[in-house]
């Protein structure tokens, strides 16, 4: 049994990860912490939690502070501030997975896109970028994963395929996406409130999305040549869930959707958390559920590839995804603890 601490555990995130592990044979959660709500019951934040978290406070984090034997960390903390203690704790701890954006990106990229030097960059050739249906076989090699993005998780899957068997061009592909109010996060904000929220839609971060980056990196990785992404991300008012719409340039005219779907079905075939599905699905399909579901089409008409996903943005876009990780880099089944069917209706 892994011993395990869940840094920044009071975060829609956090609740996540605890709600995932308490079902995890292998994965013992024995500490957690949370700066901003320490003494606190993580029952009386998240009464969900109950019999899982029952009797367990919320502590303080300071890298000397984790306890001994842990030997895994989840590390759900806002950009920025993984970094400032990453030096000292992936030293305490064998395996580090970190779901905040510190250690995706190249120093030169988390400077441009983040507005900020990276403080702890002798760090970053330490952390495997964690989108284990893509880079599965680098994950294993590293002691430390960071954990994608919700967006770029969604954006990602859709484009891939066609991009690895040169079916679309890897410029111009254009990504619209929509997450639900969870990935605003638990912190309170007018945007948040539900009168400002209820009953409307608005996009955000246009052109300089910090996502964009690691969409394109990404995807570069996959073409075997530059990506360019055009990222717009929007906000429902839903939950939780993230359906992305994904538009790409034909690399030929000889495009069909029934070959686009055979091309995804084998691309993705015996993978567990990616269902390539003939209709689109709605978000709560996949509520609950580290799964991502994926429908491309080709309109003949206007000479475009059209990709959706559909995901959980706080399970496979977030919480979900780092216990895969996880699972990887400790040798364990990838799909061990990890829920595929999502809640309906």
């Amino acid at each position: 049994m892994t011993k395990a601490v869940v840094i920044g555990g009071s975060g829609y995130t956090g609740a996540e990860l605890l709600r995932i592990l308490s079902q995890h044979a292998e994965i013992e959660v024995v500490q957690v912490t949370a700066a901003s709500n320490a003494g606190a019951a993580v029952t009386d934040l998240y009464p969900s939690l109950a019999g899982a978290c029952d009797g367990v406070l919320y502590e303080d984090f300071s890298v000397d502070g984790v306890v001994d034997g842990v030997e895994l960390a989840f590390v759900a903390l806002p950009h920025g501030e993984s970094q400032q203690h990453m030096g000292g704790l992936a030293e305490r701890v064998a395996h580090v997975v970190d779901l905040g954006a510190d250690f995706r990106l190249p120093a030169a990229s988390y400077g441009e896109w983040y507005g900020e030097d990276h403080q702890a960059p002798a760090l970053l050739t330490e952390f495997a970028y964690g989108l284990p249906e893509l880079f599965r076989d680098e994950i294993r090699g590293f002691a430390h994963v960071a954990n994608p993005g919700c967006y770029p998780t969604a954006a990602i899957l859709a484009l891939a395929p066609a991009l690895a068997r040169g079916l679309v061009e890897p410029t111009g592909l254009v990504v619209d996406a929509t997450s639900g109010i969870s990935g605003r996060g638990r912190s309170l904000s007018p945007a948040s409130l539900f009168s400002e929220a209820n009953e409307t839609m608005a996009a955000y971060g246009l052109l300089d999305h910090r996502h964009t980056a690691e969409m394109e990196m990404a995807l570069s990785a996959v073409a075997g040549q530059a990506a360019q992404v055009l990222f717009t991300p929007h906000v429902a008012p839903m939950t939780r869930g993230i359906l992305a719409t994904c538009y790409a340039r034909p690399a030929s005219a000889a495009l069909t959707s029934e070959g686009l779907l055979d091309a995804y079905r084998d691309f993705y075939r015996g993978e567990p958390f990616v269902r390539v599905v003939g209709e689109p699905v709605p978000t709560k399909a996949s509520a609950g559920a580290n799964t991502v579901f994926v429908t491309p089409r080709y309109d003949a008409r206007t000479g475009t590839v059209l990709v959706v996903a559909v995901e959980d943005n706080l399970v496979k876009g977030a919480a979900g995804q780092a216990v895969q990780n996880a699972n990887l880099i400790l040798g364990l089944p990838e799909e061990t603890g990890l829920p595929t069917l999502g809640i309906m209706p």
